[in-house]
């Protein structure tokens, strides 16, 4: 989860999310190639001695500064267009959830199983144990399996909201008649926070996500003990 102070992105837990930080690194570092080399030519030209009034056009100059911008955006648009189809693809996945989004917290419903099904408030700050985050902890977390393909079909029963998880690399808006889905892999056991990312009334900030990965036994104990208590 994100810290105090902190400057980059949360640690990724999940294929997509790598693959979202090695693209990030890779457009940050064309931003700062790009800001050194305006940054050099203004000082040249506000330091030099060197002038020229005779110069009224140039036709190598513009066609470097024409083609160099297209070969920038087709290095930046390339990694972008294929993160673009990894978090589109969804190839057999081995558990399907349904969130729903209310006003003012989370329903899922785990497809596979017909009878696990609950409601996902946040704990009131009074409420909270000892080491537990306020505004993140809920008194029910959706649980799923480690290294597995986890599809998630999103939707909204009164206004539009969003599940969104940072380190998975997952944000899907959830509207009231539609069902949008996305995927991840958890690529390691851990808990993982999230929030609604859409503006959905008053208690907005007071619907938070929490996903629990563990390891597929611990999943199967977990599914066989809320089947029993359903």
């Amino acid at each position: 989860m994100a810290h105090p102070s902190q400057l980059g992105f949360q640690d990724a837990a999940s294929p997509v999310m790598e693959e979202l930080l090695h693209f990030h690194d890779h457009a940050l570092m064309i931003v700062f190639l790009i800001s050194t080399l305006v940054l050099y030519i203004i000082v040249a030209m506000v330091t030099t001695k060197l002038t020229n009034m005779y110069i009224l056009d140039s036709q190598e100059i513009e066609i470097i500064w024409t083609i160099l911008p297209a070969i920038i955006l087709i290095l930046i648009a390339l990694p972008s267009l294929r993160i673009l189809y990894l978090m589109d693809e969804i190839n057999n996945p081995h558990l399907t959830i349904k969130a729903i989004g209310h006003q003012w917290y989370w329903s899922y419903e785990y497809t596979d199983y017909k009878e696990i099904a609950f409601d996902s408030y946040m704990v009131p700050t009074q409420d909270l144990n000892p080491g537990q985050f306020r505004l993140l902890e809920v008194d029910h977390r959706m649980v799923v399996p480690t290294e597995a393909p986890v599809r998630v079909l999103v939707t909204a029963e009164d206004v539009l909201h969003s599940w969104a998880v940072p380190a998975l690399g997952v944000k899907m808006d959830a509207v009231p008649g539609r069902l949008n889905q996305t995927a991840f892999i958890a690529s390691r056991p851990g808990v993982f926070y999230g929030q609604c990312s859409e503006i959905c009334g008053a208690n907005h900030s007071f619907m938070p996500i929490v996903v629990e990965a563990v390891p597929l036994k611990y999943f199967q104990d977990w599914s066989t003990l809320m089947l029993e208590d359903a």
